[in-house]
């Protein structure tokens, strides 16, 4: 979703679109899972976290009260999660893949990214963006500093054009780097059936050599799409403006 980019106004108006979606699933959901990148920054101080915000989490408080399990994963804009969420919405927060068992299936869940081969970069930057020093020393800058630091730098630095349309991503197939990151997990964890990923910002519903599902879920900037698991199995759909 990337909420609050690329700024607060035309992120409102993806945030309301997503808050339509969550109340049409409100009586019918048991849980909730949201793959990461829900901020397209998140840093929690002692005192005070992110402006803004208020109609989603008030929307997920609402769910949470009404008996759907939220579960919410790190991605790599808002990784810097603490106990907020949890002490807040009740919200289950992951910040490694998990894996779960819906009506007799084997899934594995994650963000998505730093997995598979390639990409040493970023994984090294994670390591130390992610190190109990580094959250010390940005503990220490005053909230507007640091909160303004990280939006600029996450806007600067994005490739995503936040429109409705238009927006370039590739998906490689067998080459790519998450099919091959599933591939490698499936030597470990033959159990698995179905491989669910957020980050990559398509929406990709592959089958794999034994009969395995790999899911890349899209996002709420070009796509509004979500992922439905029931008896019946995996329904990829979106919710179109």
């Amino acid at each position: 979703m990337h909420f609050g980019a690329p700024n607060p106004e035309r992120s409102r108006v993806r945030e309301k679109h997503f808050i339509k979606w969550l109340r049409s699933i409100q009586d019918d959901a048991a849980e909730l899972y949201l793959l990461g990148d829900i901020f397209d920054f998140w840093f929690e101080y002692k005192k005070a976290v992110p402006k803004g915000f208020v109609r989603l989490l008030g929307t997920l408080a609402d769910l949470s009260d009404s008996g759907v399990k939220l579960h919410i994963f790190a991605g790599n804009h808002d990784l810097w999660y603490h106990d907020y969420l949890k002490e807040e919405i009740e919200a289950h927060i992951y910040h490694q893949p998990q894996q779960r068992n819906f009506f007799g299936r084997e899934y594995y869940l994650a963000h998505g990214d730093g997995l598979g081969p390639g990409d040493y970069g970023y994984k090294i930057m994670k390591k130390v963006i992610t190190a109990p020093i580094s959250k010390w020393l940005f503990h220490r800058l005053h909230p507007n500093a640091g909160i303004g630091l990280a939006l600029w730098v996450s806007t600067k630095g994005g490739d995503h054009n936040y429109e409705s349309e238009g927006q370039e991503a590739f998906y490689y197939g067998q080459d790519d780097y998450l099919y091959i990151h599933s591939l490698e997990t499936l030597k470990k964890k033959k159990e698995i059936d179905c491989f669910i990923y957020g980050h990559r910002h398509v929406c990709i519903q592959d089958h794999m050599p034994e009969g395995q599902e790999m899911i890349i879920l899209g996002d709420w900037i070009q796509y509004f799409s979500y992922l439905e698991v029931s008896p019946e199995g995996n329904k990829l759909s979106v919710f179109p403006l």
